[in-house]
């Protein structure tokens, strides 16, 4: 017997299954980080969404010719019911930590403008709140883009 040949066979053997396993989990690796790009972008999505129907909900709100009173109770459900403050807590533990500081930030100004109306505010008092939440929003909505594309 050949010892030469076995050990090539041997050897061959070994490189073949070797590239094989590290070529899998290479794929593997890159459908991961797909997967959480896609698990992200949609979250990311949700969220932005949440965020503007709420805030245009609230804007409504606000401008109406509601007693006040009547005012503070529909922001109150507007904001409950809006689904930014649950997609908050799936923020909080699939996007990065920039990402998720900024999606706080963007939570209480829009609760911010909540409180506002709550206590009596009308559209015109509004207007520099408005602009301060579409301010944080914009800036939530640049660093979902950075982490996406440095996720990608």
């Amino acid at each position: 017997m050949d010892w030469g040949t076995l050990l090539g066979t041997a050897l061959g053997a070994l490189v073949g299954v070797g590239s094989t396993l590290i070529v899998d989990r290479l794929r593997w690796q890159r459908d991961q980080t797909a997967r959480q790009r896609d698990i992200k972008r949609q979250l990311y999505g949700e969220y932005l969404a949440a965020l503007m129907r709420t805030r245009n909900q609230l804007k409504d709100i606000a401008s109406s010719s509601l007693a006040a009173q009547d005012r503070a109770l529909q922001a109150g459900e507007a904001f409950r019911e809006g689904g930014a403050y649950e997609l908050r807590y799936q923020m909080s533990i699939t996007a990065s930590a920039v990402v998720a500081e900024h999606s706080d930030a963007s939570l209480r100004r829009l609760r911010d403008v909540r409180n506002q109306i709550r206590e009596g505010a009308t559209g015109d008092d509004l207007k520099e709140t408005y602009h301060v939440l579409i301010t944080v929003i914009k800036a939530l909505r640049d660093a979902m883009r950075s982490d996406l594309e440095a996720s990608g």
